[in-house]
């Protein structure tokens, strides 16, 4: 269903956190630093070798191919990555952007699944007057609470829904109704 966060989105959260548009990463001496970019001045927010620095770096080449769509803070973030050589080893920078909105004109794009809890979520708000909790979520689809959790995010970072960290039952739909498929 959905991904776990990655190390790289975790530093990129963390960047965000304190002003940053943009992180980098170089190698030097057997490390990584991860640099946090504060209109163009550059701070040094994290240093990491072996394994872990093997993984961030596995991020990074995927995320060169391919932005990576993440949530912080209730927003959607698309992380953009260009890798360039710097004495041998590749340096990385990393923007950290506001995802444009989903054009509401046009159909959105979900699984089969996504759509059913699309249309729980549809239903349940108008029938409640609020939104599901996981736990509703949970119920009526009878499966687990990892796996439910894991499919909000999926849909938030999709652009589906939008939630208020720290605030139970904030979930919004971001979806035009017409497109909600019948709930089955």
């Amino acid at each position: 269903m959905g991904k776990p966060k990655t190390l790289l989105e975790g530093l990129c959260g963390h960047a965000l956190s304190f002003g940053a548009d943009s992180i980098s990463v170089e190698h030097k001496d057997g490390a990584d630093l991860v640099f946090a970019q504060i209109d163009g001045a550059k701070t040094r927010i994290y240093r990491t070798s072996g394994a872990e620095a093997q993984e961030l770096r596995q991020n990074l080449y995927a995320a060169a191919k391919r932005p990576v769509r993440s949530v912080v803070a209730g927003n959607v973030f698309l992380l953009k990555v260009r890798a360039c050589e710097s004495l041998g080893e590749d340096a990385f920078e990393a923007g950290i952007e506001l995802a444009p909105a989903p054009d509401p004109s046009t159909k959105p794009s979900f699984t089969a699944k996504q759509g059913q809890y699309l249309a729980f979520i549809y239903h349940y708000s108008k029938i409640h007057r609020q939104s599901p909790a996981e736990s509703d979520l949970q119920r009526y689809f009878r499966i687990s609470p990892p796996s439910v959790n894991q499919m909000i995010k999926t849909l938030e970072r999709n652009g589906h829904i939008r939630r208020t960290p720290g605030k139970a039952r904030s979930i919004e739909l971001l979806v035009d109704p017409e497109y909600i498929p019948k709930l089955g």
